[in-house]
């Protein structure tokens, strides 16, 4: 049976250059010199990456933060992998850290919610929750394609890839 993966998944590569080039612009630039503004990148499991984000102040943070967006966007990689709604936290002295999740798979519902609006749009299609991707199957490739674009559509707010296209 035709069938196609939805998939949340960054590009790694491009997102740890991306990280790169913005902790080198801190570097030279001249309102960050003297301060311990930076961005790591790390690894908390198999697939679970965060960002932080360093600064001495509000204001640097924010700047931090504008700078790795502009870098992220120059690399091609959709900000939307971001959830930067974690509030700042306060380190020894003035240093703000600020944690920054990188999704990756997706979640419970959010496949719920594709799940849902492939039943709601009356194609041939269904879907299935296989860890953290959805697996959706149908008789033709061209309700499998409506389907893609229905996704594409309706899901605004998450930066979904369709892989594994078998005909």
């Amino acid at each position: 049976m035709p069938s196609f993966d939805v998939v949340l998944e960054p590009d790694l590569v491009e997102l740890r250059n991306a990280v790169e080039q913005a902790n080198k612009e801190i570097g030279t630039r001249f309102d960050f010199k003297g301060s311990s503004a930076q961005v790591e990148l790390t690894q908390q499991g198999a697939s679970q990456r965060e960002l932080a984000l360093l600064a001495d102040s509000d204001f640097q943070l924010q700047q931090v933060r504008d700078l790795l967006l502009a870098r992220l966007a120059k690399r091609g990689v959709d900000v939307r992998y971001l959830d930067l709604t974690a509030k700042p936290q306060k380190l020894g002295g003035d240093r703000l850290r600020q944690p920054v999740a990188v999704k990756s798979g997706v979640d419970a519902e959010t496949a719920r919610r594709v799940q849902q609006l492939l039943k709601a749009s009356k194609l041939k299609v269904q879907g299935a929750v296989q860890g953290d991707i959805v697996r959706v199957t149908g008789a033709k490739r061209d309700d499998l394609q409506a389907a893609i674009a229905l996704l594409r559509r309706e899901v605004h707010d998450l930066p979904l890839a369709f892989t594994n296209f078998r005909a």
